[in-house]
């Protein structure tokens, strides 16, 4: 007989979400706006890539994350050393009343939470490892696939200052991140919190917010997510938001100058999905059921800026993502 299937109402959702937020912040000093990109992209079913310099908290957010979640956590360093199999796991050969076989041992991937720490310090061919279980939620192993439990999600961190020896992560992993979040330092008035918190005798505990058996509680959430209404003119607005990035009209358009000057490639149809996705968390999560121009404009930023790529021009001018997205958000209309 099979398990009756739960729903989760509009409030209730907020009403958990904002106790998720209250959890992690009695940790996490500041950092509100990343944290609940982090959710909302946790709720979605995507993946967070948090950059920052090292010191800012990037790894205990997620450590945090995961406890209030109560769900299983594991953390994989990326080195130049690591190779794919330390990630999804190998084959390892037992021996077991007398015959010997191989027995499928599994890596740290098999978590609903993994910390990819520094993944920008790996090779490219232990990053393309992640590529699979990012966009299938499965490994293959000596052509076995494995399924990873769900909810599964990955939270990459990587440090934007230091290029010697990183590997910058390929556009094709880069795309399937739901959102890239920037951690930045902490104001004088957080950075005395931070200090009142972790140089004293007194520490916080986090509560576990979600019950044992979560699974259920997790897939109606996202459901509910997928089914809050947007309507046709802030979708449109999206489309067009996401083709004004394109360098060269594929509809004969003219594209803004910074867009033409600094651009080699515009945002991909998935940059338009986690704009749509993320508006609708960021409605549920302030107890609303239809989607805003305001929703959209808080999540386009770590939605596409990821996803379009500069040129050379704009390295040596110094010119980054999110200025380009303000001039093009500043020059389209909404209607």
């Amino acid at each position: 007989m099979s398990e009756e299937k739960i729903t989760v109402e509009p409030q209730q959702f907020k009403e958990v979400f904002n106790r998720l937020e209250a959890e992690v912040q009695k940790i996490i000093v500041g950092h509100e706006d990343v944290i609940r990109k982090v959710l909302i992209a946790f709720f979605a079913g995507g993946h967070v890539l948090l950059e920052g310099v090292p010191g800012l908290g990037k790894t205990l957010l997620v450590k945090s994350l995961s406890r209030a979640l109560g769900v299983t956590f594991k953390r994989i360093q990326f080195t130049p050393d690591l190779m794919p199999s330390d990630i999804v796991g190998t084959q390892v050969l037992t021996e077991e009343s007398g015959r010997r076989e191989f027995q499928f041992k599994k890596g740290p991937i098999f978590a609903h939470v993994v910390l990819a720490d520094e993944i920008n310090r790996a090779t490219p061919k232990t990053q393309s490892a992640v590529l699979e279980a990012m966009e299938e939620h499965q490994v293959t192993v000596f052509g076995t696939s494995y399924t990873l439990e769900s909810p599964f999600m990955v939270l990459a961190t990587q440090n934007p200052i230091e290029l010697e020896g990183t590997y910058p992560l390929p556009e094709a992993q880069l795309d399937r991140f739901f959102f890239k979040l920037l951690v930045t330092p902490p104001s004088p008035g957080e950075l005395r919190e931070i200090l009142k918190r972790t140089t004293g005798t007194e520490s916080a505990a986090i509560a576990k917010v979600l019950p044992d058996d979560s699974g259920q509680l997790v897939s109606a959430m996202k459901h509910l997510l997928r089914q809050v209404l947007i309507a046709p003119p802030i979708e449109d607005y999206v489309v067009r938001l996401v083709h004004a990035t394109q360098p060269v009209g594929s509809n004969g358009g003219n594209p803004a100058a910074p867009v033409k000057q600094y651009l080699r490639f515009g945002s991909s149809p998935r940059g338009a999905q986690s704009a749509i996705l993320g508006a609708k968390g960021n409605a549920l999560a302030e107890g609303r059921v239809h989607v805003s121009y305001a929703d959209v404009e808080k999540v386009v930023y770590p939605a596409l800026r990821h996803r379009i790529i500069l040129n050379f021009q704009a390295e040596a001018e110094n010119v980054n993502s999110d200025q380009i997205l303000s001039e093009v958000i500043k020059q389209l209309p909404r209607n």
